[in-house]
This record gives C-alpha cells, sequence and structure tokens, in this order.
C-alpha cells in the first residue's frame, strides 16, 4: 500500500460526512482479520480522535464480520447509551488476504448498510484534493485483544476505546430471528451431520459459539474456523473452486472416501457476508438459495412470521426467485449488481429478503 494511502481515505470519509456524525460521534472499526487490519485500526483510532469523535468500538482481536457490523451499528446500546453513527470495515470480501495480496476499507451508515452514492461519491471528490489529515500520533497503541474501555482526555474531550467480544451481539440478533429451540434440536441430533467451513475467514469467530454453544453441533463439524491474516494460504471465496475441503467432505470431490456424507453444508467467505450451501452429494446454486429462502420464511422463520414485505435480486441472478414472488403474491424488485441497491429498498420498507448471483443473501 501507499504511504499515507489509508489516512487519506480516511479522512477524506470524515470529511464527506456531515459534522454530527462525526463530532462527538461513536464509530465502530473492525474487520475481516486479514493482513494489515490490526495497523490499520491503530491508525483509524488516532484519526477518529483527532476528527472528534467521541468513541470507537472494536470487535475484539479486530474481528466482525460485516454482518455482525451492521448488528452492532443498529443494535449495540453502549453503558452510556451511545449508539453508532457508521463503521470502518476493514475487508476486502472474498479475496485472498498476505502482504502480497488484497486489503480493503469500506463505510458503513446509521442504517448499518453501506454508504450510499451521495456519500461515495463526496468522499472520491475528496481524494482528489485532500492535502492533509488529522492523526494523534501521540495517542499509544492499544491492545484489542483486551475486553474493556480504555479512556483519552484531551483538547478535544474525553476519547473512549471499547473493544468487546465479537459475537456477543450478534449471535442476541441471531436469536431474535430464528428458531434456535428448533435449530438446536436438528444439529445435536446423531442422525443430522453438519459442515461448516469458514475458510479461516472472520466466520470462524461466531462458529462455535453460535454453532457448537448454542446449538448443539460438534466441533468436529467445523472447518478453518480459526482466522488468519492471510486465510490459510487460501482464497476465502465460498465456490466449487475454492472450497475443496467441504466439497470434499459432502461428497461432490472425485472420491467418497471419507465416508457418508453430512446432510447440509455451508462455507462462508472472508468477512462472512457471502455463503455457499451444499447438500448431501449436491451444490445449491445461490440463486436457488435465496429462492428458497424466500419461499419458506414465513413458516419457519419467527422474524418474519407476519409477513414478507417484498423480495429482490440482482440483474445476473436467476429468476428462481422471480417464480416464487409470484406465486406467494410479493413485491419483486431487480436491481443493478451492489448492495446499496438493495439497502435502499430496505431503507424504504419496500424489500424483507434479497440475494444476488455472487453467493450473497440478506434480510431485514
Amino acid at each position: 500500500m501507499q504511504p499515507h494511502y489509508l489516512q487519506n481515505f480516511v479522512q477524506s470519509t470524515f470529511n464527506a460526512l456531515t459534522t454530527n456524525k462525526v463530532r462527538g460521534a461513536t464509530l465502530v472499526v473492525s474487520g475481516d482479520g486479514r493482513y494489515y487490519s490490526k495497523e490499520a485500526i491503530q491508525i483509524i483510532i488516532k484519526m477518529a480522535a483527532a476528527n472528534g469523535v467521541r468513541r470507537i468500538w472494536v470487535g475484539q482481536n479486530g474481528l466482525l464480520s460485516t454482518p455482525a457490523v451492521s448488528a452492532v451499528i443498529r443494535e449495540r446500546v453502549g453503558v452510556d447509551g451511545s449508539k453508532a453513527s457508521g463503521a470502518f470495515i476493514l475487508t476486502a470480501s472474498h479475496n485472498p488476504g498476505g502482504p502480497h495480496e488484497d486489503f480493503g476499507i469500506k463505510y458503513n451508515m446509521e442504517n448499518g448498510g453501506p454508504a450510499p452514492e451521495g456519500i461515495t461519491d463526496k468522499i472520491y471528490e475528496d481524494t482528489k484534493t485532500i492535502n492533509e489529515y488529522l492523526i494523534a500520533e501521540d495517542l499509544p497503541d492499544l491492545d484489542i485483544a483486551a475486553i474493556g474501555v480504555t479512556s483519552f482526555g484531551g483538547p478535544e474531550g474525553q476519547f473512549d476505546v471499547e473493544i468487546f467480544d465479537s459475537a456477543s451481539d450478534y449471535v442476541k440478533l441471531m436469536k431474535s430471528i430464528f428458531d434456535f429451540e428448533s435449530l438446536r434440536n436438528l444439529l445435536s441430533s446423531p442422525s443430522f451431520l453438519f459442515c461448516f467451513d469458514a475458510l479461516h475467514g472472520v466466520g470462524g469467530a461466531y462458529a462455535k459459539p453460535i454453532f457448537v454453544e448454542e446449538l448443539g453441533a460438534q466441533e468436529s463439524s467445523l472447518l478453518n474456523c480459526t482466522p488468519k491474516e492471510d486465510f490459510g494460504g487460501g482464497h476465502p471465496d465460498p465456490n466449487l473452486t475454492y472450497v475443496k475441503e467441504l466439497v470434499a467432505r459432502m461428497g461432490l470431490g472425485k472420491s467418497n472416501s471419507q465416508g457418508e456424507p453430512p446432510e447440509f453444508g455451508a462455507a462462508a467467505d472472508g468477512d462472512a457476508d457471502r455463503n455457499m450451501v451444499l447438500g448431501k452429494r449436491f451444490f445449491v446454486t445461490p440463486s436457488d438459495s435465496v429462492a428458497i429462502i424466500a419461499a419458506n420464511a414465513v413458516e419457519s422463520i419467527p422474524f418474519f412470521s407476519s409477513g414478507l414485505k417484498g423480495v429482490a435480486r440482482s440483474m445476473p441472478t436467476s429468476t428462481a426467485l422471480d417464480v416464487v414472488a409470484k406465486h406467494l403474491k410479493l413485491k419483486f424488485f431487480e436491481v443493478p449488481t451492489g448492495w446499496k441497491f438493495f439497502g435502499n429498498l430496505m431503507d424504504a420498507g419496500l424489500c424483507s429478503i434479497c440475494g444476488e448471483e455472487s453467493f450473497g443473501t440478506e434480510h431485514l
């Protein structure tokens, strides 16, 4: 990365936001744990202090999945009643990580979704003219592995950095959406074999708390669930090409020497906002998976028991969801590729479930 590149982007983001979203605000800073994330978090903390941010929330070890960041922004309340107004997410999604691989950063707004075009355009324009950035260089680096609050005084007033458990807020939200009792009965049953592959991405930080501790699955059902800066040297893209270990275990490989495959398998990408679903000896395309979820949501997911507002898909995604929407008499939307377009529909209260061709699904 070029010198000061990260700093210029972060400062341009601060410059593009309205003053009340920066000065005195609470921001989240975390990501998928890829190479350079820990250094970037320290830089952003110091820049936030210099720009008048009141407090920073960081997931333990700098780890928060992209869906978990959204949950933290929307659901988490600080001990003083504070709420986050946005987040810097350090991820390059499904791209590889390491000293010679990809690093990325994006900004999410107070609704938990990606910054809209009006903000990203301002950020871009600012990057073309920026000639300085603010940073509190005297602020010490923090131990982001230790849960707790560190407070600093300064000319801008008190500045707090809180390190919190990466999984707790997300687990709480999931329990309010899904029927954990029914899922526990299924996953803890010896007759139902299950397998999840985190590809050494941030999804591994949630696998044991959810699948093992909450739902009773065997820990042996988890693959590659230790987050690593280089994703274990692999490519954290959940598809049949890169998820070879899970594919083999599910009986889709050339050899079935591993015994009887599990009934259900899934994998997540680096920041755990994309997923691949497999059944015993078969692959579920993402176009079908979002349609299946929508078709069964009202009966199977308590959060949707009162009905769906509508469904949406990206233009390259197949028309399976269209058929479901027509059958269930739901509002249906087709949008260009890009999650910000789904976010616009959700903010307008028009869409409950959406999905796209690159193994992504989302619900509101």
